[in-house]
């Protein structure tokens, strides 16, 4: 909190941009872990979802998702969230893959680290792109569809054919009708 409250009262009173408020966040997530074991984590895990994560869905979203899905498209989570809290909600919302922040683990403890950059911004670009390779995933980015709802993801929706703003924050719903990109609910 000593970090990242400055960082909260610097974006509200202007001085710093939300993406500049935004990027630490997943890069300091991992530090709320230090010391756990992978189980104690789990557990964590596990509370987040329940309590916090599955409250927050929108069932008109995980709908659109849900009808992906079910043409067997491959669909894919992508956040700046843990892996592993990721994992769950892909389970619940039928993604296929996820692509997140990695934590680093060393002998079963997590370090407080992360074991790769932050899934956050141009990152995501990034990530997906490497995730994709690695798995042997041939993808037709221009035939792809992206659902984001912060400016922060504007790189993630600028990499698709077919972006989405999805319950956009304003920046991003101005980028959207600028880019002539669908916002979702329409008139919102």
């Amino acid at each position: 909190m000593t970090y990242h409250f400055p960082l909260y009262i610097l974006r509200k009173i202007g001085v710093i941009s939300d993406q500049a408020f935004r990027k630490p966040w997943p890069a300091h997530l991992g530090w709320y872990l230090r010391g756990y074991t992978l189980s104690e984590a789990d557990q964590i895990w596990d509370w987040v979802a329940e309590t916090k994560v599955r409250k927050t869905w929108r069932a008109d979203t995980c709908q659109i998702l849900n009808q992906h899905h079910e043409k067997g498209e491959m669909t894919v989570l992508v956040s700046g969230t843990p892996v592993p809290l990721l994992k769950r909600v892909a389970e619940d919302i039928h993604a296929d893959h996820v692509v997140g922040t990695e934590l680093e683990i060393k002998e079963g403890i997590f370090t407080g680290r992360n074991s790769s950059p932050a899934c956050i911004g141009d990152n995501k670009v990034n990530l997906i792109r490497i995730y994709m390779e690695q798995k042997g995933f041939k993808i037709d980015y221009g035939a792809s569809y992206a659902y984001a709802d912060s400016v922060s993801d504007q790189y993630l929706l600028t990499m698709v054919g077919n972006p989405v703003a999805t319950y956009p924050d304003e920046a991003l719903r101005q980028i959207a009708i600028e880019r002539g990109w669908q916002i979702f609910p329409s008139g919102r």
